[in-house]
């Protein structure tokens, strides 16, 4: 096991209100700040356990509550040492040892109150239900239960507990859809909403307000109920569920299904057998490929994606107080609306016509009405949002802007004329950047005066969802011009990679190429349903044909006739998606997704089918040469680059760990991409 951060568990006596009584308070504390959150590992438990021992032989307490440092509750157990477990033994021992402390803290005789002041997540959120009530502070950033999302189930209680707490329909929201959709997280009063905890307060004065309530429910002032969910279906309930992981994994990950055999489990099972059901699980996993991958790519996106490799020193960027877009259409407009909501500067949009002006600043308005209606933002900022976005059918509107982007069609001669008249309005300061998906920077700069000031900024679609940015420098690319973008980046949000100007960056060369194979393959002859079928064991979020109906076919041809001018022996350009492009149709799906038989009809192929085994061997074959080529060339710094590039920027998932850690265990990549280890332990 690694060197743990020990978690301590420090006890104090607390005089409840309304004379309810003493009761010992446990506070959960590792010694450092909210950036360190509090973890579990076998000195932790240890020190919990302790503090149980002392509690338990005191006859003079009314009560027992546990409570975090400020702003965290727990965030579960240490994953740096979860990595390094060599054996089941020890992995069946750690779910055990779990087990053993948490639940003591439902047998001391009185009740034990959990009192969420933070966030809780994966073992810290099971703490909480092993705990007789639970109050929750209404501004708790995050509960959760992840251990799906990286190849694990929740094993120190939570499929045993939580679906007789909340039902099995909202158990399965919370263990297994919400990890899957990218790890959502809930929020303090949503797991209120949902019956996680049984009562929520201000965070003003959460642990005063929580200790009155639970005086009451002492003295019996208060009575919490608890629903019962015999009466459900729970077969049909998982049923239902392991239908729809099916659909989205196709087998590829053990971890769900495990999750949804002990939550149908908790509906009969007693404490000891459900527990003991839990620790199986977890020593399984614990063992397997899946956890592996899973903490590797964690590790990506909560450490890599924070220091970014190559970005100059940040005191180099300049301040912004204002952007420009050039552009009015959805891209644009969604832009627009990250800019003004995260940077809170005006924002001003240009277009050809006043219409399309209108409708863009439209898009932003009503976009911001509807977040107030959900109550996400207040109408003053509303209000202050909407005054910050306008529009204007000249450039000279950017005359005091200090970055603008660019959002108009992809073609190399749009966007140098484009360029050339911002240029004539800007200040000789102002970042340009062009949010081109494959064209070159550095020739879109070639006939600026100020060449030096050009940079990629290529976000993904929809813009306020996509996490990543793939900052592109241009042979002239200045470190002012590259701090600033990563500045912006940061301060929108969202993780920033330095990309090399090298045709499509990343993410797109490596999608572009995946469907190049698949669609060479349906050129060859192979059934359009046999190569959009043959990926489905990998478990991808979309199929091959499914990504292109979001991309759409037109952007798709774009991008694969520019890589094919770049790499002609690599890329090649497809005549089936040429006369899909044609034909005007979104793609081969209707819009309920089922296959449109007139799109499906306008493919012909040639006399050499492939089985779907041989397209899915091609198509990792072809992005193993590819990323190697790329890694040659620099275009980014490091193999775990190109893994971040299409964790946050494709949706490759984490259960198969970054792109090249999977090539390398599947022996496809030789040499291998990543050390033997790298993709085992985080760094």
């Amino acid at each position: 096991m690694s060197e743990e951060v020990v978690t301590k568990a420090i006890v104090r006596d607390v005089e409840l209100p309304y004379g309810a009584g003493t009761m010992a308070l446990i506070t959960l504390d590792n010694g450092f700040d909210h950036t360190k959150p509090n973890t579990f590992g076998p000195l932790g438990l240890a020190s919990l356990d302790e503090a149980l021992d002392g509690i338990a032989a005191r006859p003079d307490l009314a009560a027992v509550g546990v409570i975090g440092k400020p702003f965290i509750f727990a965030v579960g157990a240490d994953l740096k040492g979860a990595a390094t477990v060599s054996s089941r033994s020890e992995a069946l021992e750690i779910g055990r040892l779990g087990h053993r402390v948490f639940r003591r803290l439902g047998s001391l005789g009185v009740p034990a109150f959990a009192f969420v002041n933070g966030a809780a997540m994966g073992g810290g959120l099971e703490i909480a239900l092993h705990c007789t009530y639970r109050t929750i502070a209404a501004n708790v950033p995050a509960v959760s239960l992840p251990e799906c999302f990286l190849g694990l189930v929740p094993g120190w209680g939570g499929t045993q507990l939580l679906p007789r707490l909340i039902g099995p329909a909202k158990a399965i929201k919370l263990i297994i859809e919400n990890p899957l959709a990218q790890n959502r997280m809930l929020k303090g009063a949503d797991a209120f909403s949902l019956g996680v905890a049984d009562a929520m307060f201000d965070s003003a004065d959460f642990l005063e307000e929580s200790l009155r309530w639970a005086s009451r429910v002492l003295s019996g002032d208060v009575a919490v109920d608890r629903p019962s969910f015999d009466g459900d279906d729970w077969d049909k309930i998982v049923g239902d569920a392991r239908f729809l992981v099916d659909m989205k994994l196709h087998g590829a990950a053990p971890a769900p299904y495990r999750a949804l055999d002990l939550i149908l489990l908790s509906r009969t099972a007693s404490a000891d057998e459900g527990f003991a059901a839990e620790d199986e699980a977890l020593a399984d996993l614990l063992m397997g490929d899946e956890l592996r991958a899973g903490l590797y790519a964690f590790d990506l996106v909560q450490r890599r994606a924070k220091k970014p490799a190559g970005a100059p020193a940040r005191e180099l960027a300049r301040k912004v107080t204002k952007v420009g877009v050039v552009g009015a259409g959805l891209m644009a407009s969604q832009m627009a609306l990250l800019f003004a909501r995260r940077l809170q500067v005006p924002v001003v949009l240009t277009d050809l016509d006043q219409a399309r002006l209108d409708k863009g600043v439209g898009y932003v308005h009503g976009e911001v009405d509807k977040l107030a209606a959900k109550g996400r933002i207040s109408a003053d900022e509303a209000n202050r949002l909407k005054a910050l976005v306008g529009g204007s059918l000249t450039k000279d509107a950017f005359a005091d802007a200090d970055f603008v982007i660019e959002a108009v069609f992809e073609d190399m001669a749009v966007k140098k004329k484009v360029f050339a008249e911002v240029e004539e309005h800007v200040s000789a300061e102002c970042v340009l950047a062009t949010n081109t998906s494959s064209l070159s920077v550095s020739e879109m700069g070639s006939n600026l005066k100020h060449p030096e000031r050009l940079v990629g900024f290529h976000f993904f679609n929809p813009v306020a969802v996509m996490p990543l940015l793939e900052i592109v420098r241009g042979s002239a690319t200045s470190d002012e011009t590259l701090a600033t973008a990563f500045a912006v980046g940061k301060s929108l949000r969202k993780s920033s990679v330095l990309v090399k100007d090298a045709p499509a960056f990343v993410v797109n060369r490596l999608l572009t190429r995946f469907m190049g194979e698949v669609f060479a393959a349906v050129d060859e002859g192979t059934p359009l349903q046999v190569a959009e079928r043959a990926l489905d064991s990998m478990g991808l979020p979309m199929t091959p044909f499914a990504l292109l109906q979001l991309v759409g076919p037109a952007v798709g041809h774009h991008v694969s006739e520019t890589l094919h001018a770049a790499f002609p022996e690599r890329f090649g350009v497809s005549e089936n998606m040429a006369k899909l492009v044609a034909s005007g149709k979104p793609g081969v799906y209707r819009p309920d997704f089922t296959l449109d038989e007139e799109a499906v009809a306008l493919f012909s192929g040639g006399a050499a089918p492939s089985t779907a085994e041989q397209v899915r061997e091609r198509v990792l074959a072809a992005l193993a040469e590819e990323i190697r080529i790329m890694l040659d060339e620099g275009v980014v710094a490091a193999a775990q680059d190109i893994d971040l590039c299409m964790i946050l920027g494709a949706g490759w998932p984490f259960h198969l760990g970054g792109i090249t850690p999977y090539l390398d265990r599947l022996g496809v990549s030789s040499p291998r991409f990543l050390a033997p280890g790298v993709a085992s332990v985080p760094a």
